[in-house]
């Protein structure tokens, strides 16, 4: 039995735009190669080249888990000689010791290869985060108030985008 045609759909859907100025097949170039060079949206890029795996490594990561240490929110797991650390250092600052330790570069978040990412690539990431972290704090935790910050401002370095949660 032959195999079919990789990232091949019948049809070429619209892909939709979301937290992006840039198109997104842009963001994800190799949906432009699929289909005899004309294209297919995300999902069913991810029907022809997904994997349930990653899928579920992806959920961990937009999805995390959260825990309390004295009424602090942290990023599960976390390091107790750290939170300890940081709260003796900031004279029991809270807010300071959550955006320490809540901060996650965006970069820091994958393994170092040769497919460097475009600076959209991780605006668009960040935003997605940033809107995903903000339901599942609001979801978990209702009764209390979180900033979620990632500051868009030009970076020289692509390395320096970085994500954040605080109790405000």
């Amino acid at each position: 039995m032959e195999e079919p045609e990789a990232c091949s759909v019948s049809e070429v859907a619209h892909m939709p735009q979301r937290l992006s100025d840039v198109p997104l097949a842009d963001l994800v170039p190799e949906t432009r190669l699929c289909n005899d060079g004309r294209g297919i949206d995300l999902r069913s890029w991810i029907g022809c080249d997904g994997d349930i795996e990653h899928a579920i490594g992806y959920g961990e990561l937009f999805w995390p888990d959260f825990v309390e240490q004295n009424d602090c929110v942290l990023y599960a797991p976390f390091n107790k000689d750290s939170y300890l650390g940081f709260m003796q250092q900031t004279s029991g600052d809270r807010r300071a010791v959550e955006s320490v330790m809540n901060h996650r570069h965006i970069l820091d978040l994958f393994a170092i290869s040769d497919n460097k990412p475009s600076r959209e690539q991780v605006i668009y990431l960040g935003r997605l985060l940033k809107e995903m972290w903000t339901a599942k704090l609001k979801h978990e935790f209702p009764e209390k108030h979180f900033v979620v910050s990632f500051p868009e401002d030009e970076n020289t370095e692509l390395w320096d985008y970085e994500l954040t949660f605080y109790q405000g």
